[in-house]
This record gives structure tokens, sequence and C-alpha cells, in this order.
């Protein structure tokens, strides 16, 4: 896909509300955030140990349209000015994914401009796009967050060849629920990450699986299973756990998978081009080791900042420009998919 040529700026307003963030974004011409703003319900679920969905739905049709507003005026345009309007349709919440569609539709019928529904695991692997300018198709992204974790070829803008995935738990889930177990509390992987540094990663020896007839896919739920039963076993036993150790060694299990797993698919398919993305990829252990390990191979490694990791409507903003500069335009029809799939439209 060739990149935008002409004179005239693209400014896409983007629209973010698959879990429980409201967020709302101005990209122009698929590289420039002119503003990011995002709306956390974090504070709220954290009563609950984790996303309540019908709870989400309703915060976002309170904050969606001050965000949308915010974000204008941040970015110093009207709707007037914009050339479209994107949305997340999927994967997601089905409810808080329809507030932000039904949303975006409103806006784009009132104002006449072209609707762009957008991927959320395309926004993510957007995400680099925009603070790496040398960044270009092709290259191998590792998708890590509370729902996904893919190793994916990105082929050119928006083109996907998904070679490994998880067959169980995604790594942000396996966090949240270790997270939990040991008394951390929600969000799990940001309180792992941080009392992880306290420990020592080699403290606990827990199991790295390998899936047999495909080296790319991931499986947590065995790592998960041997993280409580030593919980379990401990408590049994009237021992006390060290928390920090805990976390470290779990950690760093997952960090070590989801290392050795991208660094041989870039090897092997032959790009000297790797990139992370999603919630996890705020993940401190997982952007060390991803870098040692790249620096070591030769690898060229790519991460965005921890703002543009977590859910966000500016990577929602790049991944349309480049949706609508290839020609995509979305019906009134369109609605939220709460399964999508990578590669569907």
């Amino acid at each position: 896909m060739k990149k935008h040529t002409t004179d005239e700026d693209v400014l896409i307003l983007a629209i973010e509300s698959s879990c429980d963030e409201t967020a709302a974004s101005v990209v122009r011409n698929g590289r420039e955030v002119l503003s990011n703003v995002i709306s956390s319900q974090i504070d709220l679920h954290t009563l609950y140990g984790g996303v309540v969905p019908e709870i989400a739905s309703r915060k976002h049709i309170e904050k969606i349209n001050q965000v949308i507003e915010s974000a204008l005026t941040e970015a110093k345009v009207t709707l007037e000015d914009i050339t479209a309007v994107a949305v997340t349709y999927g994967p997601g919440l089905v409810g808080a994914l329809l507030v932000g569609v039904a949303e975006a539709k409103a806006l784009a019928y009132a104002a006449k401009k072209p609707l762009v529904g957008v991927h959320h695991i395309e926004g993510h692997v957007s995400a680099n796009f925009i603070e790496n300018p040398d960044l270009e198709p092709p290259f191998i992204c590792l998708i890590v967050s509370g729902g996904h974790t893919h190793l994916v070829v990105v082929k050119d803008y928006g083109k996907f060849e998904i070679i490994g995935h998880t067959r169980d738990d995604a790594a942000g889930e396996a966090f949240d629920k270790v997270a939990r177990a040991v008394g951390l509390g929600y969000p799990g992987g940001p309180k792992v990450d941080k009392a992880a540094r306290e420990g020592n990663p080699h403290a606990i020896e827990f199991p790295r699986a390998k899936v047999g007839d495909n080296p790319y896919d991931f499986s947590f739920s065995g790592l998960k299973s041997a993280v409580l039963n030593y919980i379990n076993h401990a408590q049994m036993k009237g021992e006390t756990i060290c928390v920090p150790d805990l976390a470290a060694s779990f950690q760093n299990a997952v960090v070590e998978v989801l290392v050795s797993r991208a660094v041989m698919a870039a090897k092997e398919y032959g790009y000297e081009k790797l990139a992370i993305a999603g919630g996890v990829a705020s993940n401190s252990a997982l952007r060390e080791g991803m870098r040692a390990a790249c620096e070591k191979e030769g690898i060229r490694f790519y991460h965005p900042s921890p703002i543009f990791c977590t859910d966000n409507a500016a990577m929602i903003g790049v991944a349309a420009y480049y949706e609508y500069i290839g020609g995509a335009r979305s019906g009134w029809d369109l609605n939220a998919v709460p399964n999508l799939k990578l590669g569907e439209r």
C-alpha cells in the first residue's frame, strides 16, 4: 500500500471503546497524533477485581461525548475539518463496542464524513508507527494483551498472516489471575511487573509450555495452574509466600516463552524487524528481554510508548488512515463484532 502523497492532510477522528477505556484521538496523515484523550475506568472496576461489562457500557455512554469534544479541542480542529471518522468495531465487549460504533455512525452521518471500522488488534500493531517513522511493513509483530496473544507477519498495512496464537489463556489473562491469587489485585499486569522488580526471577522454576504441532503457538494455562498449585501447597503447609519472588519467577517464565518464540519467528521467516504491541507490551521485563534478544541476533526492535500499548484511540486513528487511503469504507450497517478475528472485515 502506498503512502498518502497529496498536499491535502488526512485527519482521522478515531473512537475506541472496546473494553473499559473511553478514548478519542485526532491523527494527521497516519503518523502524527494531534490529540489522544483517554477516560479510564480502572478505579471503578478495581472494586470488583475485573471489568464488569454492564458498568463499562454505562460509563462509555456517560463519557464519550466529552472525550470526543476534548480530542477535537486539543487538536485545534472542528468536526468539519475531519476527513473521516474511525471506530473500533471488534473484538471486545459487545456493549462497550456498541457505544463507540453508534457514536461514530451518528457523527459521520451528521457531518457527512466517511466511516471506517477498525479491528482493535490492527490498532495495537499500528501503535508502533506513531513514534517509529522508519518502521514500515513487512515485519514480525508479537501482540500480547489481556485477551490476545498472537504472533503475526505484518505483510503490509492492514494485511496480516497469523503464524502463532495462544491455545488457551492469553498472557495478560494469566497475569491478572496470578495477581489476584497472590492478593496484588487488579489490574494484574502492572502490579505483577512492579512486584517482580523486588524479586528473584530464578527463585521458583515454573514450566515453559511447548505446543508440539506449531512451534509458534503459546499455552499459558499450565503455567497459571503451576503458580496456583505452588500457592495452595504453601498455604496448606503454613509457609509464607515471597510475593516478589513468585511474581518475578512467573513473569520470567512468560517473558522467556514470548521472547524466544518471537525471535525464532523473525529469524526463520527472514525478517530483520520485530515489534511488540498490546497492553502487556508495556511490561518492563518483556521490553528488556526482547531488546536484549534482538540486539544479540541483529534484529531491529520496535515498541510503542506505554501510553500507546494500552487501549487508546490514537492507534485506531493510525490503522484507520491506512485503511482509508487503501479505499476501505464502512456502511451505515456497521455493527459491533465481539469475536472479530484478525484479518476479517
